[in-house]
C-alpha cells in the first residue's frame, strides 16, 4: 500500500481540510506509486499562515547565531541521510543518482553557509554630518515568506530560499512543486528534527492554481520567492505588486554555448553534452543553443553526434544511466511538439526527436537526446525555452556574430564560451547579456556561495546563492543616536564655521 503523506502546519502532520489527495509517481516507472499527498486549497494556506504569523516574534527574537545553529544541525542531518534523500529524489523526478546526490550536497552546502552567515550579518556604521551623533544600520525580518519551488532541483532550490529566509528571522509557508512533494516533505522533516520550532516552517501541498494563488494574495505574507517559468513569474509579479509585496523571481533561460576555432574541441564537446543533456535538459541553465564557428563545424559535429549516441538513457536509479526520464507525460508532449515545430521551421533533425518505447522504456517517459542543425536565429526552437533534451546548433563565422546571436533572445540567465583566446574570453564576459558567464565550462553548475540569476526575462533583478538572498528576506533599518543633549537639525543648510 502506498504511503500517505500530509501537510505540516503548526508542528503537526495533517490532511487537507477537503480530504482530497493527489498521486505522486515515478516518471521512470509510472506503475510505481510513491505516495498520495494532500490536495490543499485556500483554507489550508490560511491555517499555515495563521501558524506562521503566531510564531513571528518568538522566532525573530531568537538570537541569529542560535537560528544559525539550528540550520547547521539541519546540514548535519542531511549529510547523514544524503543517499536516502538522493534515491527518493531520483524516484520522484528521474534525474540520475549522481545528480540527485549533487542536488542534496548543494542543500548541505547552503545550510553550512547559513550557519556561518549567522555570525556575519553585518550592518553599516558611518559618520554623521552632525556632532555627537552616531549612525548605523541593522537588518530585521520581513515577517512571513511564501516559498514556491520547482521540481527539477527539489532539495537545492528550497534550501536556497528557506535557509536564508529562516536565518533572517522569517517564518515560512512552503508550497513545493506537485511533481516532487516527497523530497519537500523530507526536507521539512529534517528542519523539524534539527529543532526549528513548531509553526515556523509550514508545508502545504497542492496545485499552484489554489495553493500558490492563496499564498500570493494573503495579506500576511510579505515576501514571495519563486523559481519557475517566466509566464508564471509575470503572474506572481502582477498579483504581489498590487499589495507591494517583495518578490524574488528566478525564471527561464535559453542558454548559449559559443565554441570558437581556437577552443579545445574535446573539452567543448564534454561541456555541451553535459550542459544540453544533463538533468535530461530540464534545467533553466541547460545548454539549449550551441553557437558553433564554421571553421570547426564539421569536425565538431561529427564527434558530437557520435558521443551523443553513446549516452545511455534509462532509470536514474541505475548507476549505468547517463540520462533519465522526462518529468511527466504532459512535459514530454510539449517537448515532442517543439520537435515538430523545429522540423516545420526548416531546421534539420540530425539526431533523436522521438519518445523511447519498448522494454525498459514502456512504463516511463523517456526521450532520445535530440540535436537540430541548420537552425536560424529567430526560429522558435532557438528562441523559446523547451525544458528538455533538445539542442539547437547555429553556425556562425566570427566572434561578433556569435555574441549577437547569443544575446538575441528574451532571456539572460547563463552563457558559455570555449576559447583559448584571452581577448575573446574577456570580451565575452563584457558583452554577453547574462547573469552568469562561463569560460571553458558548460552553462550549468552553480556554486552555493555565488549569486545565481539573470538579466532580461530571466528574473526581476534579485539573486539566489551566497549573501544575496539575505537581502531579499530582510528589511534595513537605519539608526541615529544623538547624544548631544540638544536639538540638532539634519538636512538644514548651515554655513561651515571658519
Amino acid at each position: 500500500m502506498a504511503k500517505k503523506f500530509h501537510n505540516f502546519i503548526n508542528g503537526e502532520w495533517v490532511d487537507a481540510e477537503s480530504g482530497e489527495t493527489f498521486e505522486n509517481r515515478n516518471p521512470a516507472n509510472w506503475n510505481e506509486l510513491i505516495g498520495t499527498f494532500p490536495k490543499s486549497d485556500k483554507e489550508d494556506v490560511e491555517h499555515a499562515v495563521e501558524a506562521a504569523v503566531a510564531q513571528r516574534d518568538a522566532w525573530a527574537n531568537l538570537p541569529v547565531p542560535k537560528r544559525g545553529q539550528i540550520l547547521g544541525r539541519a546540514g548535519d542531518i542531511m549529510v547523514k541521510r544524503k543517499e536516502e534523500i538522493a534515491k527518493l529524489m531520483t524516484r520522484e523526478m528521474g534525474k540520475i543518482l549522481k545528480e540527485t546526490r549533487g542536488d542534496t550536497q548543494e542543500g548541505i552546502d547552503t545550510a553550512y553557509y547559513a550557519f556561518g552567515e549567522a555570525r556575519r550579518l553585518y550592518g553599516v556604521t558611518s559618520t554623521s554630518e552632525l556632532t555627537n551623533k552616531a549612525t548605523y544600520t541593522i537588518i530585521k525580518p520581513i515577517g512571513t515568506a511564501g516559498i514556491i519551488s520547482p521540481w527539477n532541483f527539489p532539495m537545492a532550490i528550497p534550501c536556497w530560499k528557506i535557509f536564508p529566509a529562516l536565518l533572517m528571522g522569517n517564518t515560512i509557508v512552503f508550497k513545493p512543486a506537485s511533481d516532487t512533494p516527497a523530497t519537500a516533505t523530507k526536507f521539512v522533516e529534517i528542519l523539524n528534527e534539527a529543532g526549528v520550532p513548531k509553526g515556523v516552517v509550514n508545508l502545504v501541498h497542492g496545485p499552484g492554481s489554489t495553493v500558490g494563488e492563496a499564498i500570493l494574495k494573503h495579506p500576511d505574507i510579505g515576501v514571495i520567492s519563486f523559481t519557475g517559468s517566466s509566464a508564471v513569474g509575470r503572474r506572481i509579479a502582477e498579483v504581489a505588486g498590487k499589495n507591494l509585496k517583495r518578490v524574488s523571481l528566478e525564471l527561464g533561460g535559453k542558454n548559449p554555448q559559443i565554441v570558437m576555432p581556437d577552443a579545445d574541441i574535446e573539452l567543448a564537446i564534454e561541456g555541451v553534452l553535459w550542459g544540453a543533456f544533463g538533468t535530461t535538459g530540464q534545467r533553466c541553465t541547460a545548454t539549449s543553443r550551441l553557437i558553433l564557428h564554421g571553421d570547426i563545424y564539421d569536425e565538431f559535429m561529427d564527434i558530437l553526434i557520435k558521443r551523443t549516441k553513446d549516452l545511455r538513457v534509462g532509470d536514474g536509479l541505475l548507476e549505468s544511466s547517463d540520462v533519465g526520464p522526462i518529468i511527466n507525460e504532459s512535459q514530454l508532449k510539449i517537448i515532442l511538439n517543439y520537435v515538430d515545430i523545429g522540423k516545420q521551421e526548416g531546421a534539420k533533425l540530425l539526431l533523436g526527436g522521438k519518445r523511447l518505447t519498448g522494454g525498459k522504456y514502456d512504463n516511463g517517459f523517456f526521450m532520445e537526446p535530440t540535436i537540430f542543425t541548420e537552425v536560424e536565429p529567430g526560429m522558435r526552437i532557438e528562441q523559446e525555452e523547451i525544458f528538455g533534451p533538445v539542442l539547437s546548433v547555429i553556425r556562425i563565422f566570427d566572434f561578433e556574430e556569435a555574441i549577437a546571436v547569443a544575446n538575441d533572445i528574451e532571456y539572460g540567465l547563463s552563457s558559455s564560451i570555449y576559447t583559448n583566446n584571452i581577448l575573446y574570453a574577456m570580451k565575452a564576459i563584457d558583452k554577453l547579456e547574462a547573469g552568469i558567464t562561463y569560460i571553458n565550462a558548460p552553462t550549468i553548475g552553480a556554486e552555493c556561495h555565488m549569486p545565481f540569476g539573470g538579466f532580461k526575462n530571466t528574473g526581476n533583478g534579485h539573486r539566489e546563492g551566497g549573501k544575496w538572498p539575505y537581502e531579499v528576506f530582510g528589511e534595513i533599518k537605519t539608526v541615529y543616536i544623538d547624544y548631544s543633549g540638544k536639538l540638532q537639525k539634519a538636512q538644514i543648510d548651515t554655513e561651515i564655521t571658519k
